[in-house]
């Protein structure tokens, strides 16, 4: 009679399903230990990390002098009231243009920087200088000159699924490339207070300082997202299992406005949304009980040529839900100048659709 696998050996079996694809794709097998093959991302990641740079800034900014708080000071003494203070910053980011040696990383890398200095995965060094940066959606394009340069490829993140095996790629603490695994905890994470406009994959992959503009890809070695900040409750900036990064598809339209303009231009459809409170809910006697009540329509916007009036309910943006208003505000936001926009929204019992343009 055969034997029962054993647990280690079920969890092998199922890790070496999830790399099937690699392996049709031509890989070779990997080693084996007493005959049986033992997986490896070895063969994505080889193929993979040549697009992932190590980034190193140094830069200024002006700052109050903290002698100007006190009256006495002030008063007796004739000191600036601004002074310059040095920065540097250690980051990551990756080759998305080969050709043309564009680096997408995130803005607060570069953000104050006046000198950014780029490793590559050879070992190169090259100067950047910066193409275009967005705070608000915390991404940036900065630009180098070399040979030999790998570009990464691009998955659709809206294909993604919570359970999805993930890799982040960056330079922690500045060591130097480093790779952690995880999965994708959550999709469509918001509210965080991180940035003006957020809509974050959640992982658990390890991602610490210095990671910032890394790449997040799958197991096929495409970019899924751009890692861009954790939680850490303790302060001291290590990793807790909860880190962020911007969708790869988000990342790509926001990417295209730096390049062709060298900002990100918004504009907007003129309302304002307020959230759904179960009290509102039974007024306006809808069948639902999250999502943004538009509280005001503007005069000759596309919300109004759209037929939008106020009192709808807006319960999904572009076919994605919004539980509240705070998460329609930050879908609209992302979307760049003249993008199609489809609202999902209840009048009452009534379920309807709207099709507009930002603008």
């Amino acid at each position: 009679m055969r034997k029962p696998l054993s647990l280690a050996r079920l969890c092998l079996f199922a890790f070496g399903l999830c790399l099937l694809p690699i392996l049709r794709a031509g890989a070779a097998l990997p080693a084996s230990v007493d005959g049986t093959p033992l997986p490896s991302l070895a063969p994505m990641l080889e193929a993979t990390t040549p697009s992932v740079v190590n980034i190193a800034t140094r830069g200024q900014v002006t700052v109050r002098n903290p002698f100007m708080q006190d009256p006495f000071f002030r008063r007796f003494f004739a000191l600036p009231e601004q002074r310059a203070r040095r920065t540097q910053s250690l980051g990551s980011g990756v080759i998305v243009d080969a050709e043309k040696g564009y680096v997408l990383t995130n803005h607060h890398v570069v953000q104050h920087a006046t000198h950014i200095g780029v490793t590559l995965h050879d070992g190169r060094e090259v100067q950047a200088t910066k193409v275009g940066s967005d705070a608000a959606s915390d991404l940036a394009v900065i630009q180098i000159q070399a040979d030999a340069l790998t570009a990464a490829s691009w998955f659709d993140s809206d294909k993604l699924r919570v359970g999805d095996f993930v890799v982040a790629i960056g330079n922690p603490f500045g060591l130097g490339q480093t790779v952690t695994s995880g999965i994708v905890s959550a999709l469509g994470r918001s509210g965080l207070g991180i940035e003006d406009l957020e809509d974050f994959i959640q992982t658990d992959a390890s991602i610490n300082p210095g990671n910032s503009g890394g790449a997040l890809v799958n197991l096929r070695g495409e970019l899924v997202g751009i890692n861009t900040a954790i939680i850490d409750p303790s302060g001291a900036g290590g990793n807790v299992g909860i880190g962020f990064a911007i969708p790869a598809n988000q990342a790509r339209r926001m990417m295209q406005e730096l390049i062709d303009h060298g900002a990100v231009r918004r504009g907007g459809i003129g309302i304002s949304v307020q959230d759904l409170s179960a009290e509102l809910a039974d007024a306006l006697d809808v069948p639902v009980r999250r999502g943004g009540v538009v509280a005001r329509v503007l005069r000759g916007s596309p919300a109004q040529r759209a037929g939008i009036e106020p009192g709808d309910v807006i319960i999904a943006v572009n076919g994605r839900r919004t539980p509240n208003a705070e998460d329609v505000i930050n879908k609209i936001g992302l979307l760049p100048l003249g993008g199609e926009l489809r609202l999902t929204l209840h009048r009452g019992r009534a379920r309807l659709e709207a099709q507009m343009k930002i603008q």
